[in-house]
């Protein structure tokens, strides 16, 4: 693992935990080169996955980037990071264990919108006014009474 400071090739492993789902262990390293001292996660990868988006491209899955959005939909809501990596664990390992090496964009919308409507409804509704692309106060309107009606 390279340094991220000094960028020296060889840095050592000083201590090493699974994660409280076991499904990241995490490393303490530090570079002999400059002393720093960083931090590294090592996760099980079943397949290298592709996102299929609307219009045909295929792109690399990127697991940052699905936190990412996560963690916008989440932001100044009372949601733990721990429950947030746990969702985005459960989702990328729903994806591996499908067979397809493709995985559609409406998909992976779809899991995060179950995964956000357990954890925070706030949450929920900021990440649907994005996927399903809300355009006026009436599309909040509609969704809004859908998962109240969903509720009942």
């Amino acid at each position: 693992m390279r340094c991220p400071y000094c960028s020296n090739k060889e840095t050592q492993v000083r201590d090493s935990r699974p994660s409280e789902d076991n499904s990241t262990i995490r490393r303490r390293r530090v570079c002999p080169g400059c002393g720093g001292r960083f931090t590294t996660f090592e996760r099980i990868q079943l397949r290298e996955l592709y996102v299929l988006k609307r219009t045909g491209q295929k792109v690399i899955f990127d697991r940052d980037k699905l936190m990412r959005s996560v963690q916008i939909a989440t932001r100044k809501r009372p949601v733990e990071v721990d429950k947030l990596e746990q969702m985005v664990s459960g989702i990328v390992r729903q994806l591996e264990n499908r067979g397809d090496t493709f995985v559609p964009t409406e998909l992976i919308g779809k899991l995060i919108m179950e995964g956000l409507r357990q954890l925070d409804d706030v949450s929920y509704v900021r990440f649907a006014s994005v996927y399903k692309d809300f355009r006026e106060a009436k599309d909040f309107e509609e969704f809004l009474e859908e998962i109240s009606d969903k509720k009942s």
